[in-house]
């Protein structure tokens, strides 16, 4: 089985690439909230940093009134050999080794104010500090600021619910080890620190309690029934703290020397004396440092189903949004056609759904004013001349079918626009659909213009057939229609031989020719509908399926490297997002294969 320096060590060293990562706790599920960490919580004046400068042997944190900690503080003590000198380093400063601790000091302010400014506000975003020593033992703590009551001068109104919502964040994850810091010259039931914990884990199981300034108490009165888990019962025993007095700290007195006195004090102490053995700075590191490396234990397996689900879904989420590109000119060609073939696939998809556009024909024209009376006769007039036909106006139906057949262009010319613009339509949505193509902007306008030109020549080439069509039944008229018509003058009742040929041309005469040019024309109507649809889906829709980007195909085949990537420049946004995934997924993976290599050694 792996040691507990391995464990603990491993759990640093994932925690300080989750938080170069931006993954830091407090913001929802994720690797940094399923590693078990000891959270240390108390009240301001508790003697919460003494106890952290105890277990540490140094005098390393900032002191002063109101809120000295402003940021969270994970604090990572690494167990060095005999005679190693002791140095600190910074995650944000990794090639600064620090021996003289007032610059650690120094450093955890200026690192605080550089996020906080120099105002009383707090931010969650973690300093991560490592201790290599010889006289610490393996483990990890994330010191929060101190719980208060009232908002000070120069402090937010909201300070005290800001900073017990940042602390909560933190103790209520079920991996997370509640050291709750409380001071012995105070009536535990008041204590900040245990009613926190006391609301986010009721029965003990996560909290350790820490008893500080128990050489402070008034003469004549103990903690014992603290202590002793009489007066407030926690799973894990509760740990007397003496800290070095503020005449001692002022006076720079040695913290190894401190502890020294500490373990004086309880061996000595009447009260005490019997629990010697479970109180100090010391034996609260040790008992920490055990605990901690049994729930890491304890957490392996569900640490790594967490692992390898999130590697599952950073692969999908990288595959959805697309890996990078090759920076080489012929993958970077492949890629280009690969999604211009991806965007034909979905364009093909959209025109075999049937859309419609060739009907728009069957509009309604203006035959009704053309083929009236009064137009007829005035049409057969003037094609008369000064000689009236003898038989049939031949010229004259003739004039009337052509302005009839003309009237045609413009419907013809709408189906074709119609449907040229059902297929913009279309491609616009076939680019917008195509998920592969999402990432590159500049290869998506490009598609779209090598499309709408294409599109625009397909409709002058159906402009044209559908012209044509019109033009053809215009040369050349269908003869056995009118053949069988019967062209002999209408006789009236009361027609008389005698009268003479002009005024035999009455109104039912060019009412006849005018509804014998209307049935022809509807006999045209009927064939155009039928021919026109058919040229628009021949000359665009086929085309469209079948051509699209044939022109861009070969363009494309002839530019150079850096125009091809120059199409395939991507979205800064998705560029960004692409490389935080990456950078997610090789920490998971740097995850999962450092602890199956230690885990279970």
């Amino acid at each position: 089985m792996a040691t507990m320096e391995s464990l603990i060590g491993l759990v640093n060293k994932i925690q300080r690439a989750c938080t170069v990562l931006g993954d830091h706790g407090g913001e929802g599920m994720s690797l940094w909230e399923a590693l078990p960490s000891v959270a240390v919580v108390g009240g301001q004046s508790s003697g919460k940093s003494s106890v952290l400068e105890s277990v540490v042997g140094r005098d390393f944190l900032p002191r002063g009134s109101g809120i000295v900690t402003r940021r969270p503080l994970v604090l990572q003590l690494h167990k060095t050999d005999r005679g190693q000198s002791e140095y600190a380093e910074f995650l944000h400063a990794p090639k600064r080794k620090l021996t003289d601790f007032a610059a650690v000091r120094k450093e955890i302010q200026d690192e605080t104010d550089r996020i906080t400014g120099k105002s009383k506000q707090i931010s969650n975003i973690p300093i991560h500090l490592s201790i290599y020593s010889p006289n610490v033992v393996n483990l990890t703590l994330i010191d929060l600021p101190g719980l208060t009551k009232v908002a000070v001068e120069g402090q937010p109104e909201t300070i005290v619910e800001d900073i017990e919502n940042m602390v909560r964040s933190y103790v209520e994850k079920p991996n997370c080890i509640i050291l709750a810091i409380s001071p012995a010259n105070q009536d535990i039931a008041t204590s900040d620190a245990i009613k926190l914990a006391r609301e986010v884990d009721p029965s003990g199981d996560r909290t350790f309690g820490v008893l500080t300034k128990l050489d402070l108490m008034d003469k004549g009165t103990n903690a014992l029934e603290v202590l002793e888990g009489r007066s407030y019962r926690l799973q894990h025993p509760w740990v007397g703290i003496v800290n070095r007095s503020q005449a001692e700290i002022n006076r720079n007195v040695d913290m190894i020397a401190a502890r020294r006195k500490e373990r004086e004090y309880f061996e000595t102490s009447p009260e005490y004396g019997h629990l010697a053995s479970k109180m100090g700075s010391e034996y609260l590191a040790k008992l920490l440092s055990q605990h901690l490396e049994t729930v890491i234990r304890q957490r392996i397996p569900s640490i790594i189903a967490l692992i390898n689900k999130t590697i599952d879904e950073l692969n999908a989420e990288l595959d959805r949004i697309g890996r990078p590109i090759a920076v080489d000119s012929g993958a970077q060609l492949y890629t280009i056609l690969e999604l211009c073939r991806a965007f034909d696939r979905v364009f093909k998809e959209h025109l075999d759904g049937g859309r419609p556009g060739g009907d728009r024909i069957y509009g309604k024209l203006p035959f009704d004013r053309h083929l009236s009376l009064k137009n007829v006769q005035k049409v057969v007039s003037e094609a008369d001349g000064y000689q009236p036909h003898l038989i049939a106006p031949e010229q004259g139906y003739r004039r009337l079918i052509d302005g009839s057949i003309n009237y045609f262009k413009g419907p013809a010319e709408a189906s074709v626009d119609a449907v040229h613009l059902v297929l913009k339509e279309l491609v616009r949505k076939s680019i917008a659909a195509t998920e592969e193509l999402k990432r590159f902007p500049s290869l998506q306008a490009d598609i779209a213009n090598a499309a709408n030109e294409a599109l625009e020549r397909f409709r002058e080439e159906s402009r044209r057939t559908v012209i044509r069509l019109v033009d053809m039944e215009s040369s050349y008229l269908t003869v056995e229609f009118f053949r069988k018509l019967h062209l002999e003058p209408e006789k009236s009742p009361n027609s008389n031989p005698n009268v003479p040929n002009a005024d035999r041309y009455s109104d039912n005469h060019f009412r006849r020719i005018g509804s014998n040019v209307s049935a022809y024309i509807g006999m045209v109507c009927d064939t155009l509908k039928n021919t026109i649809p058919k040229a628009v889906v021949y000359c665009q829709v086929r085309e469209a399926k079948r051509a699209l980007l044939n022109n861009f195909y070969a363009q494309v085949g002839r530019r150079e490297r850096e125009q091809l990537g120059a199409m395939l420049d991507e979205d800064p946004a998705l560029m960004e997002k692409r490389t935080a995934i990456a950078k997610r997924l090789e920490l998971y993976k740097s995850a999962r294969d450092e602890i199956d290599a230690v885990a279970w050694k």
